[in-house]
C-alpha cells in the first residue's frame, strides 16, 4: 500500500501539472471506484471545475476545487493516479477518467487493479459526516510536523507495542508497514517494545528517525516494490527501495550490524522485520 512518502510524491506531482486546469469532461467506468457516493455524484462535482490546490492527510490525497469543494483520492492498495496525453492507450483497470483542459492537452487516470482505492468530491465543512475516517486522523508528521514533547505525549501511558503504535493512523496518520519498520531499526527499538516503556533517549532518536526516514523517502520519489503497483504520476517508480534495512529483507544479513540475520515477525497482523542484534 502506498504510504506518506509515496502519496506525497503523488500530491506533488499534481500541484505542478493539474493547478489552474479545469476539468471538461468526466467518465467513470469500475462503479466500486465511487462507492462512497456514486458515478453521478463524482462526475457532477467535478465537471466544469478547476483545480486551485493541493493537500495530504496521512495517506489521503486531497485537491482543492474552486467550487470550494474538495477531492479525495485514496489509492489504498494499488491505486495509480496517472497523467497522459488524450488518445494514448489506457491500461488495464482504468477506472476514472479526467479530460482537462490547458495546453498541452491532458487526461488524468484513475488505475486501480484491486480496487479497494476511491475518489469522492465532499465539502470539507462536512468531512466529519462525509469522511469522518479523514477527520478522525492523528498527527501528520510532515504536513502538520511532530516535535519531540508531542511524540512523547502520543506514547505516555499506552502499552501497545511501538510497531502497533506508528501503524495507528488515530495516532501518527501515514506511517505504514515499510516505514515502520524502517523508522524502529533506525532508532535501534524493538518493535515489541510497549509504547510506554521508551526512555527519553529512545524518544529523541525515535522522533529523529520518523522524520529523516519520511524526508529521505520522499526525496527518493517513495519505494516501488516488486509485488506493488506505485508509480509517480509520469509514471517513474520510487528509488528508496534501494535504502531498506529490514523491511522485505528476512532471512538476509542486517546491513546495518552485519552480524545477524533479518528476522520476520507478525505484531498485530502485519508482517514487521527486525534485526534481533541491533534492535534488542
Amino acid at each position: 500500500m502506498p504510504e506518506l512518502p509515496e502519496v506525497e510524491t503523488v500530491r506533488r506531482g499534481l500541484d505542478q501539472h493539474l493547478i489552474g486546469r479545469q476539468v471538461e469532461r468526466v467518465e467513470v467506468g469500475r462503479l466500486r471506484t465511487v462507492r462512497r457516493t456514486s458515478a453521478a455524484a463524482l462526475i457532477d462535482g467535478l465537471s466544469g471545475v478547476t483545480f486551485t490546490g493541493t493537500s495530504r492527510r496521512g495517506k489521503y490525497l486531497l485537491v482543492y476545487l474552486d467550487s470550494g469543494d474538495q477531492l479525495m483520492i485514496h489509492l489504498r492498495m494499488s491505486g495509480r493516479v496517472l497523467l497522459s496525453e488524450p488518445g494514448a492507450v489506457r491500461p488495464p483497470h482504468t477506472h476514472v477518467v479526467l479530460h482537462l483542459s490547458g495546453e498541452p492537452a491532458k487526461e488524468l487516470w484513475f488505475v486501480d487493479p484491486r480496487t479497494f482505492g476511491e475518489m469522492v468530491v465532499f465539502d470539507p465543512d462536512n468531512v466529519a459526516v462525509e469522511l469522518p475516517e479523514l477527520s478522525k486522523l492523528g498527527i501528520d508528521p510532515i504536513t502538520d510536523g511532530i516535535s519531540r514533547a508531542r511524540l512523547a505525549a502520543l506514547l505516555a501511558g499506552r502499552g501497545r507495542q511501538i510497531k502497533a503504535l506508528l501503524l495507528d493512523q488515530h495516532v501518527i496518520a501515514g506511517i505504514g508497514n515499510i516505514y515502520a519498520d524502517e523508522i524502529l531499526h533506525r532508532s535501534r527499538i524493538s518493535p515489541f517494545r510497549p509504547g510506554s516503556s521508551l526512555t527519553r533517549p529512545e524518544i529523541t532518536r525515535l522522533h529523529a528517525a520518523i522524520l529523516s526516514i519520511l524526508t529521505e523517502a520522499i526525496e527518493a520519489g517513495g519505494s516501488t516494490l516488486s509485488d506493488t503497483q506505485y508509480v509517480d504520476v509520469m509514471g517513474d517508480g520510487g528509488s528508496f527501495q534501494l535504502d531498506h534495512r529490514v523491511y522485505d529483507r528476512a532471512g538476509q544479513r542486517c546491513a546495518t550490524c552485519a552480524k545477524a540475520d533479518i528476522v520476520r515477525s507478525m505484531i498485530g497482523g502485519r508482517s514487521t522485520s527486525y534485526c534481533p542484534r541491533c534492535q534488542q
